[in-house]
């Protein structure tokens, strides 16, 4: 790709920048045939692998992956009612093999329960099968009819990684969501992305759920992404599917269930919120490459200064590091330029002066220059890597920090929601907040929000001037 002159749109204008980095940066091809459907850039599908490497490595901690089948009958998927409302305008169906017209109908899952649970029944027998614990990465597919955004709103969901687990009482099913709503608040600290986690209102809630907790971010224009949500599913699936255990009193017991879900919005948060004029900041943990070693080829020593660059970048392979030697025949505005646009956290330049001096000259993505001694660079670099990460996690927490705002009012709450999410109190009601939506746009993210930004005080309604709890209000992808 020749991308070598040619600014980002400002990130003021988020939608501009956004659709073109994902081009200028190689994460994904817009150009696929298929509305809502993409295609990932081997650049980008790097970025995905070590991210969901992350979520992976805290799920194996207890969890076991497995795979599902993409398609689900047609009888399976309208057992139960309530999940089958909240996704039948969304499904695609198989309706013949070739020429062949199906004797029943095969939806392409756009959610798992259906597919998983028979399974479950036959799989849990006794009370020493408790708790099961397992996990996909699969695609998904949903019929979207709004405005389709890469990463963000799609037809087809490359990377949706869902947990279903089964346990003996609601309770440790109740324990199961506090688990996992700590474990996705490690996986996106782990990437530098803070968050808002709230419980939704009940009309808001998966369908078939006793209740939801979500994980959203706040995106740069100000608006909410939801990337992650925790489901207590009750024993509402266990009736439809007759999952049961048999208990130590010899009893046939039904099962309490969950399942939880993150996919490639976490991808579109970790571009977004990190990102700038010049293009990604990528978190070392997940960047394709970690560092990129530019030798800078000047006079006589051409040759002298190539042959030290390759060691250099040698050794960081050696060590464990992620490093690239970038030799082209390029000017070397050109290839900072390339690497800035991919957020690589450290560039080494290594010239003639560099070298009589026994260091390399680090350039930081998140911001500043330093000499790093030739002997010893795998441990000077690892310390690089670490501050470029603290730096962009102290970045994007104070950046939130300015998105979160108090409304006592109506009007405060519109004004507040022109550039981020407001904190208000609200009775409960579902007719008050179809007045917040229909008055400013916000919809009510939930209540028990966890956040340091935001505290919990009663109040009265900012519709209906009743009393009212803590509520999050924002205006959402």
């Amino acid at each position: 790709m020749d991308d070598d002159t040619g600014a980002l749109p400002s990130r003021t204008d988020f939608s501009s920048w956004y659709n073109e980095i994902l081009w200028r940066a190689e994460i994904m091809d817009v150009r696929y045939p298929v509305k809502g459907v993409y295609v990932w850039y081997p650049f980008g599908f790097g970025i995905r692998k070590r991210t969901y490497g992350l979520l992976r490595e805290l799920l194996d901690r207890d969890h076991e992956e497995t795979l599902f089948p993409l398609l689900i009958p047609e009888n399976e998927f309208m057992k139960e009612a309530e999940h089958i409302k909240g996704f039948e305008d969304e499904v695609y169906w198989v309706t013949h093999g070739g020429l062949t017209p199906l004797d029943v109908k095969l939806a392409l899952r756009p959610t798992s329960e259906t597919a998983i649970y028979p399974m479950y029944a036959l799989w849990v027998r006794s009370h020493a099968d408790l708790p099961l614990k397992y996990y996909q990465v699969v695609n998904t597919f949903r019929y979207e009819t709004k405005h389709t955004r890469p990463l963000i709103r799609l037809r087809e969901i490359t990377s949706f990684k869902e947990a279903h687990t089964v346990h003996a009482t609601w309770e440790e099913a109740a324990a199961q969501v506090e688990d996992a709503v700590a474990r996705y608040c490690e996986f996106y600290d782990r990437l530098g992305i803070p968050v808002l986690v709230s419980k939704r209102p009940s009309w808001d809630k998966f369908p078939g759920a006793d209740y939801t907790i979500a994980v959203d971010c706040v995106m740069p224009d100000g608006r909410t992404l939801q990337i992650g949500t925790v489901h207590h599913l009750g024993d509402h699936f266990s009736k439809t599917f007759s999952i049961t255990y048999e208990d130590r009193d010899g009893e046939q017991k039904l099962a309490f269930q969950t399942c939880y879900g993150i996919s490639e919005r976490s991808i579109a948060a970790l571009i977004s919120l990190h990102g700038d004029d010049r293009g990604l900041v990528l978190p070392p943990e997940v960047a394709p490459t970690q560092v990129v070693v530019v030798p800078i080829i000047v006079g006589k020593r051409g040759e002298e200064v190539l042959a030290a660059a390759r060691h250099l970048t040698e050794t960081l392979a050696g060590a464990g590091i992620r490093v690239r030697l970038d030799d082209r025949d390029l000017r070397p505005g050109a290839k900072y330029y390339h690497w800035e646009m991919r957020g690589v956290p450290v560039r080494l330049e290594l010239g003639p002066r560099d070298l009589d001096a026994g260091v390399a000259t680090a350039v930081l993505r998140t911001g500043g220059k330093s000499a790093v001694p030739l002997d010893g660079v795998a441990d000077g670099v690892r310390g690089l890597l670490e501050t470029a990460m603290a730096t962009l996690r102290e970045t994007a927490a104070e950046h939130l920090a300015g998105q979160v705002r108090t409304a006592g009012s109506i009007d405060e709450l519109a004004k507040a929601l022109e550039g981020g999410v407001a904190v208000v109190n609200w009775c409960g009601e579902k007719a008050c907040a179809d007045r917040v939506e229909e008055d400013t746009g916000g919809a009510v993210l939930g209540v028990e929000v966890r956040s340091a930004l935001v505290t919990t005080a009663e109040g009265t309604c900012v519709a209906c001037g009743r009393k009212g709890t803590t509520a999050l209000i924002g205006r959402s992808y």
